[in-house]
């Protein structure tokens, strides 16, 4: 499908700040008479796809920046149509100054993400492959990296298309069957008609399965650092991450709300929450650091207790039921162990000693058993968006199952599930018209992209 975009777009590509380098994009069908303007018609005469040296100049021929200009020719081009990309000097104050030129030159302003939603508009993309774009951007572990470009890849819609493709037979066979009862048709047995079905049904199931690992992969395990006052929290935060994050203090109470950081330990992305010491507190704002504590350990997906090692063991103290799982924590390790630890499974370190730490980020990689190997061979992790339409075809075909296995139920009802079950498959690489689900999609990308 080729989109009708009668404007030319502009934006920085590069991220915002100063660096050696940056980016600036053009994409459009007049993207080289807007460029050609700015460079004295350098664009219109350079070999697509060959880098060139020219400057920038405003109205009055000042050069404003001197760099390299490249042409991409649609529809051989990221968007499917002419782009032109200029790389120069990456000061702020530069770069804003190129970007207006081309702007004054009859460009228009990229809204976010509008790069990439042309891609897929023309052809170039389908709406797994671009969410794919914003994941290998937003990578913080080697994982995340396997499956972004899996992602963009097309893996995830080649294998929702191939479902979708073979429901769509299943679904024109049955309703030739209904349309047209009296031709020379073969209606199918409901047994093949239901094994090809439970087939697909096999497809969602497996891709359901990555939901969680998905969301890991993208928002890291929320890992919620707990436990008495002064055992040793904001000391264990501040040795993972490997800098001084929270304040440390003999002091009970010191820390009073959650403190939020995100490290990759053993290509797992863990997202650590420093939370308030749980303890009886006349204090307003202690308590209600408390409050959020338990709220945290209600959510987490990998809950670390310290305790105290040297200090005689408390009392198992009622924290709300959580299925996450819990590692206990013994610091102080260096101040030596009271009795009452004898024999308890738990991980001995000292944050002062910068004792027990490859244990315990061994232990946790262990109790997580999210490693590449359990990772799986396709690399495929869905997120959210997929994770709703495929929940939804699940429910849809389920229906249709139970139908077609009822011989006194119309078989049109049937066909009405696996046409639902049909439009939700499709909307994953987004082979149905959902303009509103576009806008949703590229609007949480980069300006630029």
């Amino acid at each position: 499908m080729i989109s009708q975009n009668l404007s030319t777009i502009a934006a920085i590509a590069s991220p915002m700040g100063i660096g050696a380098i940056s980016l600036i994009r053009l994409s459009g069908p007049d993207a080289l008479q807007v460029a050609d303007i700015c460079t004295g018609g350098i664009a219109s005469s350079t070999m697509p796809r060959l880098a060139r040296r020219c400057k920038i100049r405003d109205t009055a021929g000042t050069i404003i920046d001197d760099g390299l200009l490249t042409v991409f020719l649609g529809p051989n081009s990221f968007t499917g149509e002419d782009t032109v990309e200029f790389a120069g000097h990456g000061g702020i104050l530069v770069t804003r100054e190129v970007l207006a030129r081309f702007l004054e030159c009859g460009a228009t302003h990229a809204s976010p993400g509008e790069f990439s939603q042309r891609a897929f508009l023309n052809g170039k993309l389908d709406l797994t492959q671009a969410e794919g774009i914003m994941d290998l951007i937003s990578a913080q572990t080697r994982l995340a990296i396997r499956a972004a470009h899996s992602q963009l890849e097309g893996t995830l819609g080649k294998r929702t298309t191939a479902a979708r493709d073979e429901l769509l037979e299943v679904l024109a066979h049955l309703e030739a069957w209904i349309d047209f009862p009296d031709e020379d048709i073969d209606p199918q047995t409901t047994i093949e008609l239901r094994a090809r079905i439970e087939n697909i049904l096999a497809t969602i199931d497996s891709l359901l399965a990555t939901a969680d690992q998905g969301r890991v992969l993208r928002e890291g395990v929320r890992t919620v650092i707990f436990g008495e006052p002064n055992v040793g929290k904001s000391s264990l935060l501040n040795r993972l991450l490997g800098f001084d994050r929270a304040i440390v203090s003999d002091i009970a109470g010191t820390t009073r709300d959650t403190i939020e950081e995100i490290i990759n330990l053993h290509d797992i992305p863990l997202r650590l929450v420093d939370t308030a010491g749980v303890r009886e507190s006349d204090d307003l704002i202690e308590s209600q650091g408390i409050q959020r504590t338990v709220r945290q350990i209600e959510s987490a997906d990998l809950l670390l207790e310290v305790a105290d090692a040297s200090q005689p063991r408390p009392e198992r103290a009622v924290y709300p039921s959580n299925h996450a799982t819990h590692l206990l924590v013994l610091n102080k390790s260096d101040l030596g162990e009271h009795p009452s630890w004898k024999n308890a499974d738990a991980i001995r370190i000292s944050c002062l000693k910068d004792d027990g730490f490859e244990q315990l980020s061994e232990k946790i990689r262990t109790a997580l058993h999210f490693t590449e190997a359990d990772f799986g061979e396709h690399a495929v992790a869905i997120n959210a968006r997929h994770q709703a339409s495929l929940k939804l075809a699940h429910t849809s075909l389920h229906a249709a199952l139970n139908l077609l296995t009822d011989h006194a139920t119309n078989p049109e009802l049937a066909a009405i599930d696996l046409r639902e079950a049909l439009d939700a498959l499709g909307e994953i690489p987004g082979k149905v018209d959902t303009e509103d689900l576009l806008g949703v999609i590229f609007s949480s990308f980069c300006i630029g992209k």
